[in-house]
């Protein structure tokens, strides 16, 4: 089979058109995350994304319209709940389980009240659909992936400064509390548009392992940074590309075992215990 064989299907074509920039986004995004021990975030998000694409579903909306605004909104409602803008683990605790719940009451209510609801569009939200995406849905993925990656650039320096140290970072007049709102309104959005490709259950997955794969191999954030979109766009497009090899495996589930592969062997090559943040060498 020739290298450049999948890209003459259409169906392929657009995956990767649209996962290449969904996985750099999740790379970014996810370095954060772990940098801030908000990874339970993200996991809560996952599950925040299920409950709008359904409920929007349910009310006959577009679902995409109701996972980024409700991902968008409970993201930052935890953020205002939490202190100095970080969502912290009882605030989720007490959002997980229902917002889960109500997302289950969503597909009950969209496959039993709709003439065209039926239960494939729950499998879809919560393992990803990438493959059966259209030409137009590939390129708006794209563009919003696109301009995530550009703003979480954007506010790396600042989010990095209020990350490591919060006090000396306001001391100095950068906007912590602010800041820490726009990420994770940036969390929510990328969390919407990744469920897209990999599902609300396999989200976590394409969000830490590449982030925590690129910490251990660096201590220069700036370095690890980039490693981590570099890593999260290898899985998505090797798992792909495996996905289209193997047909009996679902995309989702060939990215995410790529992701965890990949982890897993710099586990493995990374003998020493990850080493501490090396703040003097951006």
């Amino acid at each position: 089979m020739n290298l450049f064989d999948p890209l003459s299907h259409p169906f392929f074509a657009h995956a990767l058109l649209a996962g290449v920039p969904i996985a750099a986004a999740c790379g970014l995004v996810g370095y954060f995350l772990v940098l801030r021990a908000q990874i339970f975030t993200g996991d809560a998000l996952s599950h925040v994304a299920f409950t709008g694409a359904l409920g929007a579903l349910a009310f006959g909306v577009d679902e995409r319209l109701g996972l980024f605004v409700t991902t968008i909104l409970v993201a930052v409602l935890m953020g205002t709940l939490g202190a100095k803008a970080v969502a912290d683990d009882v605030v989720i605790g007490s959002i997980f389980a229902w917002i889960l719940g109500l997302g289950v009451f969503f597909l009950t209510l969209y496959t039993t009240s709709r003439s065209s609801g039926n239960g494939s569009a729950g499998v879809n939200v919560l393992f990803g659909s990438i493959f059966g995406i259209s030409a137009g849905q590939a390129q708006a993925a794209a563009a919003i992936g696109g301009v995530l990656c550009l703003l979480l650039v954007g506010l790396a320096r600042p989010l990095l400064f209020a990350t490591i140290d919060p006090a000396v970072a306001a001391a100095r007049g950068v906007p912590v509390r602010l800041v820490g709102l726009v990420f994770l309104a940036l969390v929510g959005a990328c969390s919407a548009e990744a469920t897209q490709a990999v599902g609300a259950l396999l989200l976590l997955g394409l969000l830490a392992a590449p982030a925590g794969a690129a910490q251990r191999l660096t201590t220069r954030p700036y370095v690890a940074l980039g490693l981590s979109m570099l890593l999260a766009v290898f899985d998505m497009v090797a798992g792909l590309g495996l996905s289209y090899g193997v047909a009996a495996l679902p995309p989702s589930f060939a990215i995410l075992a790529v992701a965890t592969g990949v982890y897993v062997v710099v586990l493995l090559v990374t003998s020493a215990p990850a080493k501490r943040l090396n703040l003097t060498r951006p």
